[in-house]
């Protein structure tokens, strides 16, 4: 198995390098799909996981949360990036110590809302609360990739400026990554790019259409796919059971993918 120094080093090298795609699981089964399609990171999503065991999103309890990422970071040996909500706890201090939490259970980077499950935190509070878990990152043996979300614009709580705003903030604060979910256009995303100087991490569902080489060009660094695949997966299950429930029909399985192929893909090495 890799080393959590070794996955730590490699989601770095990825920030690195150039724009690559971190897509979202939502169980250990997809984790490792995606692990052996050849993904070289996997990022949770807190909507995917919440619908695998038929919970609300922002309904999960960081116990919960806890055991999901650390059955996935054993069955994987990709790098894991949590989707860590508000970190569970509105406090720095709590926030920090449950970030510490996820690193024990295995994650070599995670991501820090500044929306508390009711309203947007104060920004500078929100800041703090980023520069408490940079603290406690910095406390581990390895190098944890700490992302800053700014919520303002996927709660429409605030403009482009605001988010902008709050993303300096949480640069300043130490942020390794900086994360504006809502960006839905090319203009916005530049203005973004040359507002920051870190790594800039964008939610493609805002803008389908976007390629991947688009995404590079601008300069975008990571392409998140939220629960995307998660609603993709279920959206082919209603699907078919829409068929099957009012027209009788089973020729939606013709579109399934063949059993031999999943059992490869989650066969051990």
């Amino acid at each position: 198995m890799t080393t959590q120094t070794e996955k730590a080093q490699q989601l770095r090298k990825l920030h690195e390098q150039g724009t690559f795609i971190l897509p979202n699981f939502w169980d250990v089964g997809s984790a490792r799909i995606l692990e052996r399609l050849g993904f070289q990171a996997l990022a949770s999503t807190s909507a995917g996981f919440a619908q695998a065991i038929g919970k609300l999103d922002s309904a999960v309890t960081l116990e919960e949360k806890l055991i999901h990422l650390a059955q996935v970071c054993a069955a994987t040996d990709a790098p894991v990036s949590a989707d860590f909500e508000h970190g569970f706890a509105d406090s720095p201090e709590g926030c920090a110590e449950n970030l510490l939490r996820a690193a024990e259970a295995g994650v070599v980077g995670a991501s820090i809302e500044d929306w508390s499950r009711t309203e947007i935190y104060e920004i500078n509070h929100a800041a703090d609360r980023i520069a408490a878990c940079v603290a406690a990152a910095a406390s581990l043996d390895y190098a944890f990739t700490l992302t800053a979300r700014a919520e303002v614009l996927l709660r429409r709580t605030g403009d482009l400026d605001e988010a902008i705003r709050r993303l300096q903030a949480y640069e300043a604060a130490g942020a390794d990554v900086l994360y504006a979910p809502g960006l839905s256009s090319t203009e916005q995303i530049q203005t973004v790019i040359t507002s920051v100087t870190k790594p800039i991490n964008v939610l493609f569902a805002f803008m389908p259409d976007l390629n991947f080489s688009e995404y590079d060009e601008l300069g975008v660094r990571r392409i998140s796919l939220g629960s995307a695949l998660a609603n993709r997966a279920l959206g082919a299950t209603l699907q078919a059971s829409n068929q099957m429930l009012e027209q009788g029909d089973f020729t939606w399985s013709l579109d399934a993918a063949p059993g031999n192929v999943i059992n490869s893909l989650l066969a051990p090495n």
